[in-house]
């Protein structure tokens, strides 16, 4: 049986803690990923949506633990990838 992730009470117990602990030695089945978005978002848009489309949105966005206009916006980078 594998040892269970510590709680820690800040990032820096967290970093020390990742940067010294051999993770294959805990229990990491509950993960989730996470994607941080850094880069500023400078430019905004407003976007006309059925009222339906808008409320599949939002629960794909939820079912994907992401608020919606994240979800939008991955949407559309995804839809984008790959085509100059």
């Amino acid at each position: 049986m594998k040892n269970r992730i510590p709680t820690f009470k800040s990032d820096a117990e967290a970093e020390d803690f990742v940067a010294t602990a051999d993770l294959s030695e805990f229990d990491l089945s509950g993960a989730q990923l996470v994607r941080f978005e850094m880069t500023p978002k400078d430019k905004s848009i407003n976007l006309r949506l059925p009222e339906r489309l808008l409320e599949a949105v939002r629960a794909e966005a939820a079912r994907a633990g992401v608020p919606y206009q994240r979800f939008i916006r991955l949407t559309l980078e995804r839809a984008l990838q790959g085509k100059s």
